[in-house]
């Protein structure tokens, strides 16, 4: 059995879904923001066993722990639905206590092969140690400054005639009204940094780094041991949309298709998630004029369905026959 820990508004686990249910293996989802709606559930340890078993109510499958072969973690979300609404205290409480269970019925099964992971994902996103391990492997990365003083990210930026700021965490707000303010790299000129006002930098952790000529980029998702490459050309666009961050290209004529890496990127990635101790990631790189490959960044649940559906790989079926073969 096939456990899927996800959200009812991801589509990402849908083709693998189907490609899973072609093949007759059985699959299991627990969107986790309807734990307490649209599911009953029972953890026991007793003298015979250790054990759980969950039932979706909605569509009666149901699942038991010591069934389960292999977990996909799918950005799993804490539970928000209630089947009867009480006073807020109590509302909270009983969301408290969800929250809790999921937390330690994931932490139980930590040793079940597993894309996604409770354990490691979180450790994995920092860039910081991101950064160290990219450096250990030998592969250029841009320098880099986390700093909430000025004095520190003026000292930085003068080594540079661009810098980019980015976000270190989380990259939008909401700002009322349903109105999102997404936090796009911003290419900002050294010496503009040394006029800023200083309670610019107080105020916040500020995530600084040099900014780097580029040729191309690059979306490299790993399953496993298995490399796939997306080249998104965003250097060629007519508007200046995208040539920094391009994700703000996709309206102005992005062009994303599918590249051959070198074996030397290829193995740099799969060495790179064996060190965090990961079986999936989503890496962005640079490729400079030089072509000089530049590590960025590595997404550990990163988001893949588009660069499947923009470039025919087939990275659903390399997620689906990874969790088939445990």
């Amino acid at each position: 059995m096939i456990f899927i820990i996800s959200n009812k508004e991801d589509v990402h686990p849908t083709p693998v879904v189907k490609y899973l249910s072609e093949r007759q293996i059985p699959v299991f989802r627990l969107n986790t923001e309807a734990l307490l709606t649209d599911y009953q559930f029972d953890w026991h340890c007793n003298d015979k066993e250790t054990d759980f078993y969950i039932k979706n109510i909605k569509n009666g499958l149901e699942v038991r722990g010591s069934k389960i072969t292999a977990i996909w973690e799918r950005r799993p979300e804490l539970p928000n639905e209630l089947l009867i609404e009480s006073v807020p205290e109590i509302n909270k409480h009983n969301l408290e206590e969800a929250k809790g269970f999921l937390y330690f019925l994931r932490y139980y099964l930590k040793d079940v092969f597993s894309i996604g992971s409770i354990v490691y994902d979180r450790v994995a996103s920092s860039k910081m140690l991101q950064l160290k391990i990219a450096k250990e492997l030998g592969i250029a990365t841009p320098a880099t400054c986390f700093s909430n003083r000025m004095s520190d990210i003026v000292f930085f930026a003068n080594n540079f005639e661009y810098v980019v700021l980015k976000s270190i965490e989380n990259d939008n707000v909401w700002l009322g009204d349903e109105y999102e303010y997404v936090f796009y790299a911003q290419k900002i000129q050294s010496s503009l940094i040394t006029n800023s006002p200083e309670e610019m930098f107080s105020q916040s952790i500020n995530f600084v780094q040099n900014y780097i000529e580029k040729q191309f980029e690059l979306r490299i998702t790993v399953v496993g041991e298995k490399v796939f490459a997306c080249k998104i050309d965003s250097q060629v666009l007519d508007d200046d949309k995208g040539k920094i961050d391009w994700r703000q290209g996709y309206d102005y004529g992005l062009i994303q298709e599918a590249f051959e890496l070198p074996e030397t990127i290829k193995t740099f990635c799969i060495k790179f998630l064996r060190k965090m101790k990961l079986n999936f990631g989503c890496f962005d790189m640079i490729v400079t004029p030089e072509n000089e490959y530049v590590f960025l960044e590595c997404n550990p649940n990163g988001q893949w369905l588009w660069v499947e559906e923009q470039t025919g790989m087939k990275i659903s079926e390399a997620i689906a026959e990874i969790l088939i073969k445990q």
